[in-house]
């Protein structure tokens, strides 16, 4: 709106002001009608979560699947695969405590020689 002579943006920032509805406007004016900015910049969208690797939940849960030949694995099965995939990048404690304790156990069955 720089290309608007400050005239000019008072002017339509009240046309604005005067198109909306008065619980909008009420809203408004108890925030501060001098700061309120009817012309700002929108705010970039959520960043998409990405680990390590760069990779999205998606990408991660669908590269599993493939690697386990999971393709037609039950929706149970896959919801399990997205709740923890989801978990782990966004570094819930909950879901690295699952993952640690099932690399813990692969292990233990491993040297007992039930693998």
């Amino acid at each position: 709106m720089s290309e608007f002579s400050e005239e000019e943006i008072e002017k339509r920032k009240k046309a604005v002001f005067e198109a909306m509805s008065p619980r909008r406007q009420k809203f408004i004016l108890k925030r501060g009608y001098k700061h309120w900015d009817p012309f700002q910049e929108p705010k970039d969208p959520i960043d998409i979560r990405r680990d390590r690797s760069r990779r999205t939940v998606h990408m991660l849960v669908e590269e599993f699947l493939q690697a386990q030949g999971a393709g037609k694995a039950s929706s149970a099965y896959r919801g399990g695969v997205l709740e923890i995939a989801l978990g782990i990048v966004n570094r819930d404690d909950r879901y690295r405590g699952m993952y640690e304790f099932s690399c813990w156990y692969r292990k233990l069955l491993k040297s007992e020689g039930h693998e």
